[in-house]
């Protein structure tokens, strides 16, 4: 953790130039989740059918979620190398290369011939496709939030760094937004063609992206180390050396985050649909007003780590999806639509308690020469166990369980545990300094 006790060129940043780079991270980060989260959605409820025959339904939907969990596989990837190049060649670049990646893939998924036209390339082409995905955006979230935090002022790092995390309940916003709209279709029209339109809108919005991000200037941080004491010539191998406590710290923090995360915003939407027999679009609607709580939401909970602290608004997060675990399952197979909603909403509110300190506390872990690379490996590590096996952990204990919710709920309440012992052992770093090392 960084302790250097002068930090002029954050602490007397420009205003405005502040929130452009917020903004600018921002918009990105939202185009990269809208791409991300839209092949979840696909995965809950289509591709299954389009991409993987299969002689069950189970062993279809299992299918569609395994190539949805290995996006996350190469997340991992991703955050090594554009961490290794985001420290040695700065924070902007690996934020333009990510964005072109993730905008490209999705729109070719939206392109592609599905099993019935093309057999088995089908579905090689579509994991293919995802790999990219997850390699992009496992490089784009340290990038987009280091820009902001490392640009904001001292004392407002946890709200700066929570602006740029609510681009990831708007990309959901979006996602589940035009993927209801597009589900409205005929059943036939919608299986033909319809499912492809929220794909190819990934293009449009990759040029606004380009446009936005573009325009920034690189963060004064990481220029000022530049200048002082040079780049590190192997950001990730000194992150091990140096950091390796505070990189497991951060893999835990993030296995309740995470996994609930995922349950809350996918899962529930085979489990309800499938399994309970309600109809797919409230259901998809529940998600859509739950993403626009979590829109004020996390930067609220970022600003309240300003005031107390981040351990302790995380903390509070993690103990609170403990708690919630078996209560969410009783709300939503109660069948009655408001409480669904009620179940899902408060389920997201859990996670943006973690979620919205989490940018400027794994950013605080680190210091300047490895910090792209650190607070990438760390959150992206963690990231197929946590959150990339989670639908596929929990339909698979549905199955061993008889579909009784009580097994899903256990495995939640393990990962808060996780994350609790994590947050319990890392220090507080709301009061530390960004500059040098």
């Amino acid at each position: 953790m960084s302790d250097e006790k002068n930090e002029p060129v954050v602490s007397n940043a420009d205003r405005a130039a502040v929130r452009r780079v917020v903004l600018a991270s921002f918009v990105g980060t939202t185009i990269e989740w809208y791409d991300f989260f839209l092949y979840g959605t696909a995965a809950a409820l289509v591709f299954g059918d389009l991409f993987f025959h299969a002689e069950s339904e189970f062993v279809g939907r299992m299918a569609a979620y395994a190539s949805f969990a290995i996006g996350f596989f190469a997340r991992p990837l991703g955050g090594v190398v554009f961490g290794h190049f985001g420290d040695r060649v700065g924070r902007k670049a690996m934020l333009v290369t990510t964005l072109m990646l993730m905008g490209v893939a999705t729109f070719l998924i939206g392109a592609l011939p599905t099993y019935d036209s093309a057999g088995i390339l089908a579905p090689v082409l579509l994991v293919l496709l995802r790999i990219i995905q997850g390699f992009g955006v496992g490089g784009e979230w340290g990038g987009a939030v280091l820009m902001a935090v490392e640009h904001g002022h001292e004392g407002r790092r946890g709200f700066y760094g929570s602006c740029v995390q609510m681009g990831v309940p708007v990309g959901l916003l979006l996602s589940v937004g035009v993927y209801a709209l597009v589900s409205r279709m005929p059943e036939s029209t919608f299986l033909a063609w319809g499912w492809r339109v929220p794909f190819l809108l990934g293009g449009v919005l990759l040029a606004i992206g380009m446009f936005i991000r573009l325009r920034i200037l690189e963060s004064p941080v990481f220029a000022a180390a530049q200048k002082a004491e040079g780049v590190s010539r192997l950001p990730v191998v000194e992150v091990f050396l140096k950091h390796p406590r505070n990189v497991l710290l951060a893999m835990g923090a993030r296995f309740a985050e995470n996994a609930c995360f995922y349950l809350f915003s996918v899962f529930v939407l085979s489990y309800a649909v499938e399994h309970l027999g309600l109809e797919k679009q409230k259901v998809l609607f529940g998600v859509w007003i739950a993403a626009a709580v979590q829109i004020f939401a996390i930067p609220g909970f970022g600003w309240l780590s300003d005031r107390i602290g981040r351990r302790p608004v995380y903390l509070g997060g993690a103990i609170f999806i403990a708690l919630f675990a078996f209560p969410f399952f009783w709300l939503v197979e109660t069948k009655v639509t408001m409480l669904v909603w009620l179940a899902i909403i408060l389920g997201l509110v859990g996670h943006a308690a973690m979620y919205g300190p989490q940018a400027a506390f794994f950013s605080e872990l680190f210091g300047t020469r490895v910090r792209y690379s650190g607070a990438s490996i760390g959150y992206q590590l963690a990231s197929p166990f946590a959150g990339g096996l989670a639908p596929m952990i929990a339909t698979a204990l549905l199955e061993w369980s008889g579909d009784r919710s009580w097994s899903v709920s256990l495995y939640l309440i393990a990962t808060a545990l996780v994350t609790l012992v994590a947050i319990w052992l890392a220090a507080e770093t709301f009061r530390s300094r960004l500059s040098g090392e």
